[in-house]
């Protein structure tokens, strides 16, 4: 039978400013390891740490845009686009010049444990 999410756990952010964590499908709110799917909502002038997670990382923004910074240099991700960053890459998340609402999938699911934040 299919399982039905009547509604998302709230998760805390990591960051500067306080960012909205809307987990509906993952390792808190659904008990579920293989996948992830959250909404963000970012304020402007957020930024978080650096991290190389063991995660793919697939985000569409729905307004808005974030920022992803990696070795490689930083891209703009505005409303009705998309990115996906790589397990195994150091990238880092921002909303530096206007806030932004996302939706983040994470395969497997997001876990502190596997995200390797920067110190």
């Amino acid at each position: 039978m299919p399982t039905l999410i009547p509604q998302p756990s709230i998760i805390e952010a990591a960051g500067n400013k306080p960012k909205r964590i809307e987990e509906y499908i993952g390792r808190v709110n659904s008990k579920t390891s293989g996948a992830s799917v959250a909404r963000m909502v970012s304020p402007a002038g957020w930024v978080e740490p650096g991290q190389t997670p063991e995660f793919e990382e697939f985000t569409i923004v729905l307004k808005g845009e974030i920022q992803v910074e990696s070795h490689s240099g930083t891209i703009t991700v505005k409303a009705g686009q998309a990115i996906i960053t790589h397990a195994g890459e150091w990238v880092r998340y921002s909303t530096p010049n206007e806030g932004a609402e996302y939706i983040a999938v994470c395969l497997p699911a997001f876990s502190p444990e596997t995200v390797h934040r920067d110190e």
